[in-house]
């Protein structure tokens, strides 16, 4: 496709896209701050609220790779939309749901619409925009995600204080009825038509089941689960090796910088995932904050990273990734110790606002050079699935952290109905956040090398899109291009190339997956 930025057509597409990975971003932020209230009417332990939080991100984290490639087969707008209203049925029934069993399997739904519309947001960009106009495209995108990832929690704490905690779920159906004719009549259809190889949903179901084991063992001291969850991530490796077009090729870890920056990756998430679950309690049961003001007590962290995650990134291009991977970490760690300070009756200015100024600087200095890192360790085509790979790390790291720390901490069923234990709870936790973000940081010095390796192979390095990097969850996703690329170079060849690459605007549209069939020239080891 060839669609202006300027125009109409343009200004529909970006709206539609923002729309529906806004209900997924708005979802994965705003409902810790609806927890106590959700645990105080469902009548919940903790541990259910623990499963509210990861039933979500256990279908989304182990779907999303998988969920991109549907939209190559079927229609990038199609899965789009079908996302959407998936979400949106997995929102309504989170909203009438009556206890919290059935809460958590309408969390778990909710994933699954996630992981079909959040990286079909980014391919239709991609796939409806002149080339001209895509990387401007992407970045308002990702600008607007970071608006509303900023104004997430407010909203929600608004929304339990008002008309209470189920219109967190509920304020999806209004976004995505707006969301849904708009596509269908603004946004145009798109396929890939070199894509014709199976799905890996054997890689996607046993990626997701594994996770969900480990999240059991560890929320309910279920040893067996364990056992069984690395059984399973045993198999998942097994099949990713074997298959032909996996949804995750292996051979991407082939890369030592790759690998590494991922390591860190989880270290960093797994401590994000476990301070901003514990801190929106922290605020709400010990300092007695209402919801309101506990999601505004947040804010901070989110608004630095959209006002200053953009420059972090271009310092770290000019400085190389391993200062500000080493030093970032660190800043975050104090952060959350300076977090133990809060108790009763806690001041704003003084206990709450100075901890959270550290971390979100610490924030600012690590995220941006972090997704660059990711992007500089591979070749230009495989951004995408570089992307992607970090994306599902980071919410899986997070994942873990919500299930393990509770557990690590000593902290009960009952413990966030009584502010003094929870309190107890809460500073023997951050001392754990802060000394995984200390492992991270070990690792980001020993290990992170200033030049590319893929520079230094002579192959061209990805570079990120997304300049604005405000979630709190996880990464920005970086749009595929190795079509593009051979659009491009296909254009320079003459007429024949260029037929070769298919329709205009198609091929990069890609989001993030695993199982792309290869034109016959590149070798197997650089399939996405």
């Amino acid at each position: 496709m060839d669609i202006r930025l300027s125009s109409a057509k343009g200004r529909w597409v970006i709206l539609t896209t923002v729309l529906g990975s806004s209900m997924a971003l708005l979802d994965s932020t705003v409902v810790n701050v609806a927890l106590p209230h959700i645990g105080d009417d469902l009548d919940a332990q903790l541990g259910a609220l623990q499963w509210i939080v990861n039933a979500y991100t256990v279908t989304l984290a182990g779907l999303i790779l998988l969920g991109g490639s549907l939209g190559d087969r079927y229609g990038r707008r199609n899965v789009f939309v079908l996302g959407v209203v998936w979400f949106a049925l997995g929102s309504l029934l989170c909203g009438l749901a009556p206890d919290a069993a059935v809460l958590i399997t309408a969390r778990a739904l909710q994933g699954v619409g996630g992981a079909l519309l959040t990286p079909g947001s980014l391919a239709l960009i991609q796939a409806s925009f002149h080339p001209d106009d895509r990387s401007r495209a992407v970045g308002i995108w990702s600008g607007l995600g970071g608006v509303g990832a900023a104004v997430g929690p407010f909203v929600g704490g608004w929304l339990v204080d008002g008309p209470g905690w189920r219109w967190v779920f509920l304020i999806n159906l209004p976004l995505a009825a707006l969301c849904v004719p708009v596509a269908l009549r603004h946004v145009p259809e798109s396929r890939d038509p070199q894509h014709h190889g199976r799905f890996d949903v054997a890689g996607g179901v046993l990626g997701a089941a594994a996770l969900a084991l480990v999240t059991y063992a560890l929320i309910g001291a279920a040893w067996w689960a364990g056992a069984a969850g690395v059984l399973v991530g045993a198999a998942f490796v097994w099949v990713e090796r074997r298959r032909s077009d996996p949804m995750l090729p292996l051979t991407v870890f082939s890369s030592r910088q790759f690998t590494t920056v991922n390591l860190v990756t989880l270290c960093v998430y797994a401590a994000f995932g476990g301070f901003f679950f514990l801190a929106t309690l922290q605020l709400q049961v010990v300092a007695g904050y209402s919801a309101l003001a506990a999601g505004t007590a947040l804010l901070p962290t989110t608004v630095l990273m959209l006002l200053f995650s953009a420059r972090s990134g271009q310092l770290a291009d000019r400085i190389g990734p391993r200062i500000p991977l080493t030093v970032g970490p660190l800043l975050c760690a104090a952060g959350m110790l300076l977090m133990t300070r809060v108790g009763a009756h806690a001041s704003y200015p003084v206990d709450v606002l100075p901890a959270l100024i550290v971390q979100g600087a610490g924030m600012v200095t690590l995220v941006a050079p972090l997704t660059s890192t990711v992007l500089a360790s591979v070749d230009t085509g495989k951004a995408g699935l570089a992307s992607g790979v970090n994306n599902a790390a980071a919410r899986a790291a997070g994942l873990i952290a919500v299930a393990a720390l509770p557990l690590l901490a000593g902290m009960g069923p009952e413990v966030y109905r009584s502010p003094p234990a929870f309190k107890h709870a809460f500073d023997r936790a951050m001392p754990m956040c802060a000394a995984v973000l200390l492992v991270g940081a070990v690792l980001a010095f020993l290990t992170v090398r200033r030049a590319a390796p893929a520079a230094v192979a002579g192959e061209p390095a990805a570079v990120p899109e997304c300049r604005v990097n405000c979630g709190v969850v996880a990464p920005p996703l970086e749009p595929v291009r190795e079509q593009a690329d051979r659009a491009a170079g296909a254009a320079q060849d003459g007429p024949s190339g260029a037929a070769s690459a298919g329709p205009a605007g198609a091929p990069s549209g890609e989001p993030p997956r695993g199982g792309d069939t290869p034109p016959p020239a590149p070798p197997p080891q650089g399939r996405l």
